[in-house]
């Protein structure tokens, strides 16, 4: 019996890291405001409309079976229930898309590949997303990646620092989602399995996966020693999501921690209930980088700088009809 986690707060899976990051970008003054004025003048509303072009929407007479596991996961999380969209993309993933009006896409061969109980759980990470607000973060980091691919050196080194360490918060809001699809599903082998369908899933050879040699090939890789940990350590780096096998890891270390246990027995935190975020600024200064830590410590002085020069950019190539100084055609 799959239990309802009435009025759970986001706060009862996030990741210490993943918190305290956000907590120190809502902390800047008018940080909120700025982002919605870059992601407005790139155009949201283009990216809703896309998906409404070219995927399928959703719903009870649509794709009936998908929309059963939303309403169910939703009912889980005690949440409101998103528009959801599948697209036809060859690459098994998923993503939660916008700002004030969320939204989820599913590709196509993530349903194709995926059992039911796995469909389950990625909706419920990224119904995590949305309750943690990460879409909002995630669209600066995505604008910020956009924007160190171009050739303006001042953009560029403006947003690079504040880059990495959203990344390396990425990486830890993922871990915080895989959480929050588990508690969705309420069973491990449906999380874990998830995972491995991402890494390596063959379409028809389902029954060829062994999820206990894939949670040992996560134990292996964790265990690497000498150069293959300096290969490990540098394979992360530039990545927004951490590597399947980690995320396996991840997951069984914070179900072994008894957290798990402790929600789905009625101990977890609420929406009503006051949580600091300043809580997890040790805990975050433990798991980040030295340089991840400096640029969530002078947040407003990144951020802003970094957001500011992409707003430029941006009013720049739309009055310039698509080019900027320094700009090329090259095609």
């Amino acid at each position: 019996m799959t239990v309802i986690l009435e009025g759970i707060s986001p706060a009862a899976w996030e990741h210490p890291t993943d918190r305290a990051a956000l907590g120190a970008l809502q902390q800047i003054p008018g940080f909120d405001g700025l982002l919605r004025k870059v992601v407005g003048t790139f155009g949201e509303q283009n990216i809703r409309m896309s998906y409404q072009a070219e995927a399928v929407k959703v719903g009870p007479t649509q794709y009936p079976d998908v929309h059963e596991l939303l309403l169910r996961v939703c009912e889980v999380l005690d949440t409101k229930v998103p528009p959801l969209y599948i697209s036809q993309t060859p690459l098994a993933n998923a993503g939660a898309v916008g700002m004030d009006n969320p939204f989820i896409v599913l590709n196509s061969t993530l349903i194709e590949l995926a059992s039911p109980k796995q469909i389950a759980a990625v909706l419920g990470h990224e119904v995590g997303h949305i309750m943690s607000d990460h879409s909002l973060y995630r669209t600066l980091l995505f604008l910020l990646l956009s924007i160190a691919n171009t050739n303006t050196p001042v953009v560029t080194q403006a947003a690079v620092p504040i880059t990495l360490a959203l990344q390396e918060w990425s990486r830890k809001a993922e871990v915080s989602c895989d959480r929050a699809g588990l508690l969705a599903v309420q069973e491990l082998d449906a999380s874990l399995g998830l995972l491995g369908v991402m890494a390596g899933g063959i379409r028809g050879r389902t029954d060829d996966f062994d999820l206990d040699a894939f949670v040992a090939q996560s134990d292996e890789y964790l265990d690497a020693e000498g150069l293959s940990a300096y290969y490990k350590f540098m394979g992360t780096l530039g990545r927004s999501h951490p590597f399947p096998v980690v995320r396996v890891a991840e997951l069984r270390r914070w179900v072994d921690s008894g957290a798990y246990d402790d929600i789905i027995g009625g101990t977890y935190t609420t929406t009503s209930d006051d949580v600091p975020v300043t809580d997890d600024f040790a805990a975050a200064g433990r798991n980040f980088s030295d340089t991840a830590s400096k640029v969530f410590t002078d947040t407003e002085k990144y951020v802003n700088n970094a957001l500011l020069n992409v707003l430029q950019r941006a009013t720049r190539l739309r009055s310039d009809g698509g080019n900027s100084d320094g700009d090329s055609d090259d095609s």
